[in-house]
């Protein structure tokens, strides 16, 4: 007997991620990331899978080990380990034995990076530059004199600065490589060892001209010299097999648009765009984005990397010497979250969401052929449960646009029912046909009768430079009509009851979400989450202002206070009439929380039907990554709070969960 998806159903669930292939291709470690429900706790294992096909067993017992990498010759795999402190490289022997730990640093150690001859491992660590100062650490002043204070997930950062790191395995000895005012991104080894790579925000007014730069340094430690073009803004950084080149994601000048990928001489010659015909946004895939890094195939000459196209994220290769790139891992329906090449052997694994699944890994084979599932741990932990399959829409607006997205509804249904419109974040994100995990009310609103619109309104990634930079200084304005007219469409389709309509979205969803309050009564229920709503405090507040204000809204107040006013739904918030649900966590520092506050007191005062929720110890990213029991009870307050203003006879909530609630 099947059935839809339950809110319990999260507690069960196990999702895959970093897949890293040994170097023969033999097998691939991925971490494994399940919920201890008693403890209200992620635990994160390794696990392994062979790549010829066989069950998957764990390597590690966590509870917090993460990053997986394989030695080159296979013996070795090192990963991070968190427990009572920060988190540690270890190194697990592959033949036999106990993990053991490699770093013991104060602040911790980042994903380890292995040499090409198995000697060394690069990282990032946290460095506190401000060691030995007076006070007594959290308590002590904080005096800042540049941008890029604080940090969501971190809060105040005082003197923390992320700097390179290079342990020797054979003497335990760890060397820091970098130093100064600044972060360095994550490491890459040259062919030959001798040199690394990295990305680099450096000089003293980076803060407020956001310009990066690719690096190169001696891993014994030298002066860092940048390549490439000055006041470009740099992603990620990895070698040419042949050591004479970089490989760079990254725009060649400060913007918001598309990354592309360059190819990047050490002589001093002049960058190439592999990627220049594609038009499509490179996406890495670091930190848990959907993407892939760039890493080379068997031939040494041919680029794999990952792009996001019309919601889904696929993998394309393209030719050193130019030319035109071409699908190489693209299923329909794919989005592509992580892969690792073992070139040597012409075999990959990647990591795949589908619309069946949160997360699967697959063996793929470079000289070509059908990707080969490897895990099946949606289907083996939700054993009974039915999905409901995505409907591919296109709708055009008033304004001759095309927008495009899916349409999550029953196909037995024949009548008019009740319709969520969720909005995504960014703006520059996009829904796809895959499963996501943070939103898992999509597929139980639909097991309750529910249809959900999932579209991709302009700024949405995936369908060219134009549509992502057509709503620049005019946040709410410009896709505001791809939101409503589609829905006009599902009401004269008969598929969307006109009386009961919903809205919601996270982050840049819950500003439009509340942008959308303010310009229309036509929702029954709204659910703003994780919001901004005064974009003038936002420009100050946010860890992010800079580039919000800069760039986003086109302005910082004082030099346009009119332009950014106009795109703040904090401005128009008297004419807001619809039943408002206010989700926000504490110690979100992208979105402060003090805009949900506003937002809510606003509507209270106002006399509207609204009610805040809270998520105490939460940072912005707490739907993805945050407490289960928060996740849990985020889409629960959805679901209750859009049936119960649709009359579809949700039950009011009791208020007696854990999160605070005013």
């Amino acid at each position: 007997m099947v059935r839809p998806l339950g809110i319990d159903d999260l507690y069960s669930l196990a999702l895959p991620r970093e897949p890293a292939i040994s170097p023969d291709g033999e097998r691939v470690a991925y971490v494994l990331r399940t919920v201890d429900k008693a403890a209200d706790a992620d635990r994160r294992a390794i696990w392994l899978v062979p790549w010829e096909g066989g069950p998957a067993v764990p390597l590690t017992n966590g509870p917090a080990d993460t990053s997986p990498a394989w030695s080159p010759d296979g013996g070795t795999l090192a990963f991070l380990r968190a427990g009572e402190g920060p988190a540690q490289i270890w190194t697990l022997p592959m033949g036999g034995g106990e993990p053991r730990p490699a770093t013991d640093l104060a602040l911790g150690a980042g994903r380890p990076i292995w040499s090409p001859d198995g000697t060394r491992i690069a990282f990032t660590a946290p460095v506190d530059l401000s060691a030995g100062e007076s006070g007594d650490g959290t308590a002590a002043p904080v005096v800042i004199e540049r941008l890029g204070f604080k940090a969501d997930g971190v809060g105040l950062r005082r003197g923390v600065r992320l700097h390179l790191h290079v342990l020797d395995l054979a003497t335990g000895e760890v060397s820091r490589i970098t130093d100064g005012d600044g972060d360095t991104g994550e490491p890459a080894w040259s062919p030959n060892g001798t040199r690394l790579a990295y990305a680099a925000a450096q000089g003293p007014d980076a803060d407020l001209t956001l310009a990066s730069a690719a690096y190169v340094v001696d891993a014994a430690g030298s002066p860092p010299r940048p390549v490439g073009p000055a006041g470009a803004l740099v992603d990620a950084v990895t070698w040419t097999p042949g050591g004479d080149a970089l490989v760079v994601v990254s725009a060649p000048t400060v913007r918001i648009g598309h990354l592309g990928l360059f190819l990047v001489p050490l002589d001093g010659g002049e960058a190439v765009e592999l990627s220049a015909s594609l038009d499509r946004n490179v996406r890495p895939g670091q930190g848990g984005w959907y993407g892939a890094f760039p890493q080379f195939s068997s031939d040494g000459t041919t680029v794999l990397f990952g792009v996001n196209d019309r919601g889904s994220t696929h993998v394309y290769a393209v030719e050193l010497a130019g030319g035109s790139p071409k699908p190489f891992l693209a299923t329909p329906g794919w989005v592509v979250s992580g892969l690792s090449v073992a070139a040597g052997v012409g075999r990959a694994a990647a990591l795949v969401m589908t619309p069946t699944s949160y997360g699967e890994l697959a063996a793929v084979d470079l000289a070509g052929g059908e990707p080969r599932p490897l895990t099946r741990h949606t289907a083996t932990s939700l054993p009974d449960v039915a999905f409901t399959a995505p409907q591919e829409r296109e709708f055009t607006t008033a304004d001759g646009k095309t927008v495009h997205g899916w349409l999550l509804r029953d196909p037995a249904a024949t009548t008019p029912g009740p319709l969520l419109v969720d909005v995504h974040g960014g703006p520059h994100l996009s829904w796809g046909p895959a499963l996501e995990p943070a939103n898992p009310y999509h597929q139980i609103l639909t097991g309750l009768g529910w249809s959900v619109l999932l579209l991709n309104p302009r700024a949405s990634d995936g369908y060219g430079e134009d549509f992502y930079t057509a709503n620049l200084h005019r946040w709410g304005h410009g896709d505001e009509g791809d939101l409503l007219d589609p829905v006009d469409r599902l009401v004269a389709e008969g598929i969307a009851d006109p009386e009961r309509l919903a809205v919601c979205g996270y982050s840049y969803g819950g500003f439009l979400t509340g942008h959308l309050t303010t310009r229309t009564d036509r929702f029954a229920a709204a659910v703003v989450a994780g919001m901004m709503a005064d974009l003038v405090s936002a420009s100050g507040t946010s860890d992010l202002s800079r580039v919000f204000a800069a760039l986003e809204f086109g302005a910082h107040p004082h030099e346009d206070r009119g332009l950014v006013r106009s795109q703040s739904p904090f401005e128009r918030v008297e004419h807001v009439t619809t039943p408002t649900l206010v989700l926000h966590a504490v110690h979100d520092e992208r979105c402060p929380v003090g805009q949900a506050e506003a937002w809510f007191t606003a509507l209270r005062v106002k006399g509207v039907r609204a009610r805040m929720v809270l998520y105490p110890g939460a940072s912005h990213q707490f739907i993805v990554d945050g407490r289960p029991s928060h996740r849990a009870d985020y889409s629960r307050r959805i679901i209750d709070w859009v049936t119960e203003h649709t009359r579809t006879g949700g039950r009011p909530d009791d208020g007696t969960a854990a999160p605070l609630t005013g």
